[in-house]
């Protein structure tokens, strides 16, 4: 398994210079997520059929850049991109970071996140299914997993998210 993580961006104003820098940050961190769950997972990548070679834009819209994703065995690609220097993808995911790393591990609804207009999805739908029900068919928390990779410090910052996702979605729907 060849893992690609290079990381371009056009130079720009500052905001594209943050973009730039926090992807040249979570460069490691992303790859050593990706290989973790590729060796751990590995019929992820049949569920997906056709569509390993599938380049799907995952869109965080509170963050400074996308997720760029490619789940091919042979030459995956797991890396941050500023969305000025996004690639083209066969399928763009967006939605708020939270509701992302839920819908990751099946804790969120994915069709009523889509109907209620929290998430986005555009491009290649079928690929999109595909990739949400080889998720869906991992035995235990994804998000868990890779928190657990960076020990307590790592578990703790994933209960201080979902504990603030849990504020927010209360939050909203009060209103």
């Amino acid at each position: 398994m060849r893992i690609i993580s290079e990381t371009t961006a056009p130079i720009g104003s500052g905001q594209g210079a943050i973009a730039r820098l926090a992807c040249l940050a979570l460069q490691p961190v992303l790859s050593r997520i990706v290989r973790r769950i590729a060796t751990r997972h590995p019929s992820l990548f049949a569920r997906l059929g056709p569509h390993q070679t599938t380049d799907f834009l995952i869109d965080a819209v509170e963050l400074p850049f996308a997720l760029h994703l490619r789940p091919d065995p042979q030459a995956l690609i797991f890396r941050a991109v500023p969305r000025a220097a996004a690639p083209r993808a066969g399928a763009t995911i967006r939605g708020r970071f939270l509701l992302l790393l839920e819908l990751i591990d099946a804790e969120e609804d994915g069709d009523a996140a889509f109907f209620s207009r929290d998430l986005e999805v555009s491009g290649d739908t079928e690929a999109v299914v595909r990739l949400r029900n080889a998720l869906d068919d991992i035995d235990g928390s994804l998000a868990e997993e890779t928190a657990a990779m960076f020990g307590p410090p790592g578990r703790a910052v994933l209960a201080r998210m979902r504990r603030a996702y849990s504020a927010t979605r209360e939050g909203q729907e009060t209103r």
